[in-house]
């Protein structure tokens, strides 16, 4: 029940937060007068995280449903070695994020 929930708010949280993206970067494009809000909003680091959790969740929990749906019937194993792979790949990807930026 806990993944079904998380995979249906963590796609809808994507698609805005994804938007809030395409958005701010909509209201960057003109040079002359660009909006402070939409620059600090579009460079904020934690709403670059979320998508960078949410993204490796959601579709991690994704390949858990196809696997499931192939007919894997250890749900419980299959619970925890979905979350410990998106976990470590979340904590890769955070770490390069931060070094890089």
């Amino acid at each position: 029940m806990f993944i079904w929930l998380f995979h249906r708010i963590s796609g809808a949280t994507l698609i805005v937060l994804i938007g809030i993206k395409i958005l701010t970067g909509y209201f960057l494009l003109p040079k002359d007068n660009r909006p402070d809000w939409a620059l600090s909003l579009h460079r904020h680091p934690v709403i670059d995280i979320l998508i960078l959790i949410l993204f490796t969740f959601h579709s991690i929990y994704g390949i858990r449903t196809i696997i499931i749906d192939f007919g894997y019937r250890k749900e419980k194993q299959l619970f925890w070695i979905s979350n410990i792979t998106a976990a470590a790949v979340s904590a890769i990807l955070i770490y390069f994020f931060v070094q890089v930026s």
